[in-house]
């Protein structure tokens, strides 16, 4: 099969109907799909020639202004793309060894709810708070962007808000609800994370939604859209709570980190942290979820440098205030049946720790 435009969507049609997270285009092998976890090869079509997917990453940059030279080395471009009404993709195009290769991960057409999600209740809470700085961690492909969704539209559908989204590209559209939201795109809309965060503050905003948090200057930003009033939900690639704590701090030079710790440990209200585990019963994932949320004895920690201290704070404030360490989410994961003994151990924090738990309970 050529690949033109009816082909290459085509292909986008068969994933979705199929329920797949992601799709890569690659030289040399035929189209592979990733479905329920497991990376499974296009029987039908067959290996892809580097004009094949030279034409597909065209395409999909077709409709921005900007082109590119694929004959000419380029830096990863990462662009959302739509097939009309049936779906959206997250688009990374990049080289690999002279030729163009490409994975799209399928976002949904419809944001869904945190009960969907089946995400703990006590997000919903979470996404309540009227100011300070949600951070949303974990590594690539485990749900970030999704969680940050939900908890945009729960927002959305309970109180009256102005919502600014800065987005790297755009995945999710949020329709209109209770709140009047803006989404922004970097390279289409904005340059940057910082100039559009700068920007977003001049904006009348309540809630601003910052993709990623990369770099010192969004850091910087984030942090002080956070101390002026906001509410600012964003994400960063990091395994736990304390880490994340830790890698924001780390962002900024080590002369500045004991005022930031002070400004951090003032503004941070909760970090939720997730972990995408394979089901027990039927072909999906299921999210194991830290949450720490930020008490006095938290922030006094936080403020001090007594991180290490943190874990235990977060196991003793599971009753009065939800919060929850990754191996006790997993303990009660297995004991209500949901994921095995053997894909917990895998997930968990402390695996010995975890089994010693698992007997006492």
């Amino acid at each position: 099969m050529t690949m033109d435009r009816q082909s290459f969507h085509k292909l986008l049609a068969f994933g979705i109907e199929r329920g797949v997270s992601d799709i890569h285009f690659e030289v040399g092998y035929p189209p592979h799909y990733r479905l329920h976890g497991e990376l499974l090869g296009a029987i039908k079509v067959p290996p892809l020639t580097a004009g094949d997917t030279e034409g597909i990453a065209q395409i999909i940059l077709e409709d921005r202004k900007s082109t590119v030279d694929f004959t000419r080395p380029f830096g990863e471009i990462d662009v959302s793309y739509a097939l009309a009404q049936r779906g959206r993709f997250r688009a990374s195009i990049f080289r690999q060894r002279g030729s163009v290769g490409i994975v799209m991960r399928l976002i949904p057409i419809n944001v869904l709810s945190l009960e969907q999600l089946s995400l703990p209740p006590v997000i919903g809470e979470i996404a309540d708070t009227r100011r300070g700085l949600l951070l949303v961690t974990g590594a690539t492909g485990n749900g970030k962007t999704t969680t940050i969704s939900a908890m945009i539209r729960h927002i959305n559908e309970t109180r009256h808000a102005h919502v600014i989204t800065i987005e790297d590209p755009i995945e999710f559209l949020h329709e209109p609800g209770k709140c009047m939201i803006i989404q922004r795109e970097l390279g289409t809309d904005t340059e940057s994370y910082k100039d559009a965060l700068v920007a977003a503050l001049r904006q009348d905003p309540d809630v601003i939604m910052v993709g990623e948090i990369r770099d010192r200057d969004t850091a910087a930003t984030a942090l002080k859209a956070a101390e002026t009033g906001h509410l600012v939900i964003s994400a960063i690639h990091t395994n736990d709570t304390v880490s994340t704590v830790q890698r924001y701090i780390g962002m900024f030079e080590p002369d500045a980190q004991d005022v930031i710790r002070e400004r951090l440990g003032d503004s941070l209200q909760a970090v939720v942290s997730l972990r995408l585990l394979a089901a027990k019963e039927g072909r999906r994932r299921l999210p194991a979820v830290e949450i720490l949320r930020v008490t006095r004895t938290i922030r006094d920690a936080i403020r001090t440098n007594r991180l290490t201290e943190i874990p235990e704070m977060i196991r003793k404030g599971r009753d009065l205030y939800s919060m929850q360490l990754f191996d006790q989410h997993l303990v009660e994961l297995v004991n209500s049946g949901l994921v095995t003994m053997e894909t917990a151990v895998y997930a968990a924090t402390n695996p010995e720790e975890f089994e010693r738990q698992l007997r006492m309970e």
